[in-house]
């Protein structure tokens, strides 16, 4: 039973915009907001008066003084004034938070047509801030002094992996996990340089990103640059709706499902290499949809470090437990795969302004499901899967997207 069955309505992605990612150093939290607001009310052929609510999702945690945003979008146009404008935060899933946010107000009937943005601005701050900001996202580390931050957390997940999995080796061609990782991490930075938004377009080669050097440096063993996403500024849209406009730019893209799950806090609660609760959002947003894995044509998820996305293989259940490097050494995961996996470089390369990435993933998603994509584009993809995590496995949302 898809969303539509459920609800006896259909949620629409009709619009969107999107912004590069980097060093945006001209631009600010409102002038990013402004401009991808514009163009996904614009591309979804309406004016800005038919929006009836708005949802921005944006972590800031002490990166931005500003900490009250939301009626920045009311900007885009006096049309837009006294309409409801609500900020979502929840870690790094910010963006999807506030897309399921606007799903739900459609699902309700207390509105028809949602804005939704995802938005952070991260390079201005020293590194010390944002470091400082994205611990906020730990309970065992907020407010705690740290040499290694987030990355340090996703390294000890690597330490539990190698030391529950790592005896029996990751394959023929892939004996240690920093090859794995290698490997992950060049792929994406092979598929962001088609990515006209992304901030890293360079493909770097399995070799240099396997490979621990002075432009590559170990930042918390085993996790090296080429396996850390970066600090980004940037910023997308979408236009939510329970029908398309007649002047839309393109066709509309279909939510078929969605789910949400938040796992326990404390480290100790939690199981470092399961990611259940991710699971369980997986498994919630397939069941809605109604559909199995290999329904799905490609995915974008939460690679905001190499380990993630191994760990995502397996928490998607596209293999068993400990068993991910299947999917890189049988192909399944690269353009031409089973399910590509970032074909828009991921965070690892498009970059990660973590309120958002979640909203940029269901763009460039809705992309590809459109025939828009330019050079990331695939062959008449027609069901994807978007993927967005806060925290180390702490707020879980996964969507699933159709062509209509």
């Amino acid at each position: 039973m898809s969303l539509k069955e459920q609800f006896g309505k259909d949620i629409l992605l009709t619009g969107w915009g999107h912004s590069r990612f980097g060093k945006l150093s001209d631009d600010t939290l409102e002038s990013l907001i402004v401009q991808v607001s514009t163009e996904a009310i614009e591309n979804a052929g309406l004016e800005p008066g038919q929006i009836d609510e708005i949802y921005l999702g944006q972590f800031n945690s002490g990166m931005m003084p500003l900490a009250f945003p939301s009626s920045l979008a009311l900007q885009v146009s006096e049309e837009l004034a006294y309409v409801p404008a609500t900020r979502v935060e929840n870690a790094c899933a910010s963006g999807s938070a506030a897309l399921q946010q606007g799903a739900k107000a459609l699902l309700a009937g207390t509105a028809k047509t949602v804005l939704v943005i995802g938005a952070e601005k991260m390079t201005h701050a020293g590194a010390d801030v944002v470091g400082a900001g994205l611990l906020g996202a730990d309970y065992d580390m907020a407010g705690k002094a740290s040499t290694t931050g987030f990355t340090g957390l996703f390294a000890d997940v690597a330490k539990h992996y190698e030391k529950r999995f790592g005896e029996r080796g990751y394959g023929s061609s892939l004996r240690h996990l920093g090859d794995v990782l290698g490997t992950i991490a060049a792929k994406n930075h092979k598929n962001g340089v088609d990515n006209p938004y992304a901030q890293l377009r360079k493909d770097l080669g399995e070799e240099f990103c396997r490979t621990v050097s002075d432009k590559n440096p170990m930042v918390a063993d085993p996790l090296r640059r080429t396996d850390c996403s970066p600090v980004s500024d940037g910023a997308a849209a979408v236009v939510l709706s329970t029908a398309a406009a007649q002047g839309a730019a393109t066709g509309p893209v279909r939510l078929a499902g969605f789910g949400h799950a938040n796992d326990f806090m404390p480290a100790e609660r939690r199981d470092p290499t399961a990611f259940a609760a991710t699971r369980a959002s997986w498994q919630r947003a397939l069941a809605m949809a109604g559909i199995g894995l290999d329904a799905l044509d490609f995915a974008e998820v939460h690679d905001c470090f190499t380990i993630a996305e191994l760990l995502m293989y397996e928490a998607m259940g596209l293999t068993e437990p400990g068993e991910g490097v299947r999917a890189l050494e049988e192909g399944w995961v690269f353009k031409d795969g089973k399910l590509p996996i970032n074909i828009s470089g991921g965070l690892k390369a498009k970059g990660h302004p973590v309120g958002a990435t979640g909203v940029s993933q269901h763009v460039v998603a809705a992309m590809q499901l459109t025939g828009t994509a330019g050079a990331m584009q695939l062959a008449n993809p027609r069901r994807a899967a978007v993927q967005n995590m806060g925290g180390v496995g702490i707020a879980n949302y996964v969507s699933v997207l159709e062509a209509v």
